[in-house]
């Protein structure tokens, strides 16, 4: 199946193309060829994409206004996840990102996705630290198995983007311990992905497995966002 990128490759404006030159208020002509450079991207997983409102990311579009829900490990409420949700929809927020990581989070996305007929996002880490917590009590007792289970369950149940660490090697993992950081590493993605590393003495299974993973992508015309593992958490440790 054609994906929104390749379709534009191919001269061709899908339905989605169709809907965001109407909303961006711009031509398809205009459209088109920004799609198909990948300077402007509509997310859309082919699962549910005729159940969606699409939205157009990138250069020349309108700025687009995210929304972060999701259950902890100290608070499990599906019911409140899926109000936050509603209300997000209400107000016309254009995307919703699910970063559960507490209780089911399968069960979790899966009802934020019925109630949320808009662009949604989601970090697969998370179930995999979910994983480990919910069947070991331990976030780091996962396999790399687990961490591309993780990415299948989100994609085949019909997200439209997802975070992947993938910017993190072994090697720079191992740097960070010699490194001094005044706040260390902020990023949750990125302190499970280099605390697994550093344990197991093994690659990013998000770079051992990245062809695999841009080949389901590709499969169901998912969108990767790509997490930034090392960002800066103070002013200090930027550079």
């Amino acid at each position: 199946m054609a994906t929104q990128m390749t379709s534009a490759r191919r001269g061709m404006a899908t339905d989605e193309m169709k809907q965001v030159a109407k909303d961006e208020d711009v031509t398809l002509d205009w459209l088109v060829p920004k799609i198909a450079s990948g300077s402007i991207i509509i997310p859309s997983n082919n699962v549910r994409k005729e159940k969606i409102h699409n939205v157009g990311i990138g250069k020349g579009t309108k700025t687009k206004v995210n929304v972060n829900i999701g259950t902890s490990t100290l608070n499990v409420n599906i019911d409140e996840e899926v109000e936050k949700a509603k209300v997000a929809v209400k107000y016309h927020a254009d995307t919703i990102m699910d970063l559960s990581d507490g209780g089911d989070v399968g069960v979790v996305r899966r009802r934020l996705l019925e109630v949320a007929p808009i662009t949604f996002g989601t970090v697969p880490i998370y179930e995999a630290y979910n994983f480990g917590v919910e069947k070991h009590k331990n976030p780091l007792d996962i396999t790399e198995d687990d961490f591309l289970k993780a990415f299948e369950n989100n994609i085949k149940d019909g997200v439209d983007y997802t975070t992947i660490h993938s910017g993190i090697t072994k090697e720079i993992a191992k740097r960070i311990l010699k490194v001094e950081r005044y706040a260390g590493v902020v990023s949750k993605g990125g302190t499970i992905t280099a605390a697994w590393m550093l344990k197991y003495d093994k690659e990013n299974p998000y770079i051992t497995h990245y062809d695999y993973m841009m080949e389901l992508a590709q499969k169901y015309d998912v969108t990767f966002s790509l997490g930034d593992a090392l960002r800066p958490g103070s002013i200090l440790d930027s550079h």
